[in-house]
Formats: C-alpha cells, structure tokens, sequence
C-alpha cells in the first residue's frame, strides 16, 4: 500500500465522518422544528382536549359552558386554571402549583388539586387550603365575552 492510498483512505473516512455528522446535526435539527399536537387542557375528569386555535397568544381558550360550576378547567399547555365559583363568576390562576412547580391536575369540591405533593387550593381565589404549598396561585388575567373566555 502507498502513502496517497491510505491518504485517500483517511479522507474518505474523515468524509464519511462529515457526512455522518451533517446528516445527524440535520434530523436533530428537523426535531427540533416540529409543532406539537399535546393535549391542551384537562378538565375536572382529567381528560384532555387541544386548545382553540389562537389558545396561548389570547385568543379563545373555552366556551363558558365548558367550565363547570363549582369546578373549573385546567389547560396545561397555557399554564391556566380558569374556574367559575358561582354561576356567571369566573376566575383564573396559574396552573403551575408553588411548591415545587408541578402542574395542577384535578379539580373538585372547591378545590384545585396538585398531583405531586398533596397541595391543595381555592378555586374562589386561588389560595393555599393545604398541603405543602408556601403560597397561592397566582392570578391571571382572562376575557370573558360573548359566551367565550380568552386570555387578556
């Protein structure tokens, strides 16, 4: 074997290398790229459904009929939990719990329930009714108009 073959050898290896390389760096790239089709929000059962079109940048997230009285709604993939105390009344909260982070899961009795630790919150106004939690959850701010309710 000569000198130039295993020349030619080693670049065609460091050219597969590359190519390897390039190729790997292209697929992590289109992954990265996707959109996501996750469930957007549960409700008191703990079934999902994917947000209204617009969800996330203050377009519709519910019907007020889709919020029950006495419960709520959670939409996880807007970090939201839009409850309605009494009839007509409705209220919004972060859905991340403050003790360590994790997103609410269930809503019942008066009560948004944290799956992670046991913390436990009103659905009048968000404040801690047991468990771990250092502090309420925080408001946020809703629309409701025309039968719809929407981030502000």
């Amino acid at each position: 074997m000569t000198s130039t073959q295993g020349a030619a050898r080693i670049v065609t290896r460091r050219t597969v290398v590359a190519a390897a390389g390039a190729t790997g760096l292209g697929v992590a790239l289109a992954a990265c790229g996707g959109g996501s089709d996750s469930a957007a929000g549960s409700d008191t059962a703990g079934s999902s459904t994917k947000a209204p079109a617009g969800g996330a940048e203050g377009g519709v997230l519910a019907k007020t009929s889709d919020i029950p009285e006495g419960g709520g709604k959670i939409f996880t993939d807007q970090k939201v939990v839009v409850t309605q105390p009494k009839a007509n009344e409705f209220r919004a909260f972060s859905a991340v719990c403050t003790h360590q982070g994790c997103t609410v899961a269930s809503i019942s009795d008066g009560i948004i329930k944290c799956p992670c630790h046991g913390s436990t919150y009103s659905i009048v106004d968000g404040s801690v009714k047991g468990g771990p939690a250092p502090k309420p959850l925080p408001p946020e701010q809703i629309k409701v108009s025309g039968g719809s309710i929407s981030l502000a």
